[in-house]
């Protein structure tokens, strides 16, 4: 019995959710297994190596979206997932944002970014 579960998540873009990954420190593999409970492993696009016997992975949907792939529960005997992905979520959706800004057209558009707590 697999003890990964599959999210649906917002991220569409590869690079800058591996950017996102290096930003917070956290090491990145390409098309490389997701270690999960016990052994097992299933294949993603891209997986967060964490430190620890787990990992977090995110896998291409035909719409171009990813879904986070993780055996949570591993997951969470050393790390505060919901912490975890939050941080990623968010590094993420200001890398996204801050690459959009530098989009051809963009560049004198006048921007100002607001982050909260």
């Amino acid at each position: 019995m697999s003890h990964f579960s599959t999210l649906r998540t917002k991220v569409s873009d590869a690079e800058v959710l591996k950017a996102s990954l290096r930003d917070l420190g956290i090491n990145v593999k390409s098309e490389a297994d997701v270690r999960g409970y016990n052994g097992q492993r299933v294949r993603a696009d891209i997986v967060a190596v964490l430190e620890g016997e787990y990992d977090l992975g995110w896998s291409r949907n035909a719409d171009g979206s990813f879904d986070l792939i993780a055996d949570l529960w591993g997951v969470a005997k050393k790390h505060n997932q919901t912490e975890l992905i939050n941080s990623i979520n968010q590094k993420y959706a200001v890398n996204k944002t801050m690459a959009e800004v530098k989009r051809p057209g963009l560049q004198n558009a006048n921007v100002k970014l607001v982050l909260q707590k």
